[in-house]
């Protein structure tokens, strides 16, 4: 106790408080300073640079961490996402010649005038040379979300809620769009689409089709749903194109993995489950359209094929006709 009592009420020369008092204080300012600098700095570069300033291509764990942790979510009216695969090199490299912009500045330009962000979306593969293939082309053109699911065709219904799960935790936007990467996109009319005033916040936007029947004698149900509504399967959106408000997003996201059926058909999954949650159904013909006209958003050979039937030279013919280069929004890749 004694000592306590010393230490407590030791008396220092008032010369040495008066020193460390102005070096406190002097250091104080010094340090509000610097971080007065650093805010503006950080300040004008957010302003003059924008939101490339960083790497747009990010790996996310979805199934781990919820869809990539609390990084901060870019705000945008809608957030594209063309599912790609290893074998679509050649399809990346037309887009990136036709709609998609191939650089950081054009593609920051596009998102300013639409109000949409387009990434290509990936899973993984075993195969080590495709994926020291697929790390060049990342950081050649630094547009992708990598996915940590396997990239396969039988998983592509898991790729998708891996995609919208990755999707919600980087981008906080009105919609969610997922896109194949064989159509011909034509963004400002998405961008109109989306921008529509709409009574409901859970909507489904698509192009609508019936699904088929396949009948097995020995069972009370029928592949794909298991279950039919009178004597015909319900509508669902074509799988090449369609898109999801927020609140639908969020509430997949706050789905368990194996909380839904997962069917073979991606498009047929999608569909079940937005029955299910009792969505908005938004049906816009205008999404599968087989030529460009002045209102079409998606051009794909439908109903022959699920996308163009051969869009690597497809979607650079289509390109080079007026209607379907020339809009009110062009990005223009030369």
């Amino acid at each position: 106790m004694p000592s306590s009592r010393k230490f407590f009420h030791a008396r220092h020369p008032s010369h040495i408080i008066t020193r460390k008092s102005l070096a406190f204080v002097l250091c104080l300012l010094i340090g509000f300073a610097g971080l007065l600098l650093f805010s503006i700095v950080v300040f004008r570069q957010d302003i003059t640079t924008g939101v490339y300033d960083k790497p747009l291509s990010v790996s996310v764990v979805w199934d781990q961490s919820g869809g990539g942790g609390a990084q901060k979510r870019h705000k945008v009216m809608g957030f594209v996402g063309i599912q790609t695969g290893f074998a679509s090199v050649g399809r990346r490299r037309a887009l990136r010649k036709t709609w998609f912009p191939s650089d950081h500045q054009r593609l920051q330009r596009l998102e300013e005038s639409t109000g949409l962000a387009f990434r290509f979306v990936i899973g993984k593969t075993h195969d080590r040379s495709k994926m020291a293939a697929l790390k060049k082309e990342v950081e050649e053109y630094d547009d992708f979300v990598l996915l940590d699911i396997d990239e396969a065709y039988s998983k592509l219904p898991y790729k998708t809620l891996a995609f919208f799960k990755a999707a919600y935790a980087l981008f906080d936007s009105d919609f969610y769009v997922k896109a194949d990467d064989d159509i011909y996109l034509r963004p400002d009319r998405l961008s109109l689409l989306l921008a529509k005033e709409r009574r409901h916040t859970q909507t489904y936007i698509r192009c609508m089709k019936k699904g088929p029947v396949f009948t097995d004698p020995k069972l009370k149900w029928h592949e794909p749903l298991g279950y039919m509504l009178g004597k015909e399967y319900f509508l669902h959106a074509y799988g090449p194109i369609y898109a999801l408000s927020a609140d639908v997003v969020a509430s997949l996201v706050a789905l368990r993995n194996n909380s839904f059926r997962m069917f073979s058909n991606e498009d047929v999954t999608i569909g079940a489950w937005m029955l299910a949650m009792n969505v908005t159904h938004e049906n816009n013909r205008q999404l599968c359209q087989p030529e460009c006209t002045a209102t079409s958003i998606a051009v794909w050979d439908i109903p022959k094929c699920s996308g163009l039937c051969n869009p690597e030279k497809k979607m650079l013919e289509l390109h080079q006709t007026k209607i379907c280069a020339n809009s009110p929004i062009s990005v223009s890749n030369e």
